[in-house]
């Protein structure tokens, strides 16, 4: 299989997102159908930034391998090696999760 990669422009960031529960607490299982949209994921890539005014380089503020919460309708959804990632703007992403 060919290596492929993806390298973000301006302020967007390339997710991976997360599974979503397949069981709830109770042990029901839940079909596709039924899944939220996940909302949590991984940064696999980041783009450089976005200049302002200036001309100055805004920096990124999140990095490759954060876990990061995004808004959940936001984001363009691309196909990677077969797997449904996501390109968002960085104004998209809600947090950095820290464990």
């Amino acid at each position: 299989m060919a290596k492929m990669s993806i390298e973000p422009l301006f302020d967007n960031v390339l997710v991976k997102p997360m599974k979503g529960e397949d069981v709830l607490p109770s042990g029901i299982a839940l079909p596709d159908t039924a899944k939220e949209k996940p909302q949590m994921g991984l940064v696999m890539a980041i783009g450089p930034g976005i200049k302002n005014e200036d001309g100055d380089t805004i920096p990124m503020v999140v990095s490759v391998g954060n876990k990061v919460l995004y808004k959940k309708w936001g984001g363009q959804e691309v196909k990677v090696l077969g797997e449904e990632w996501m390109i968002v703007e960085q104004k998209e992403i809600l947090a950095i999760v820290k464990e």
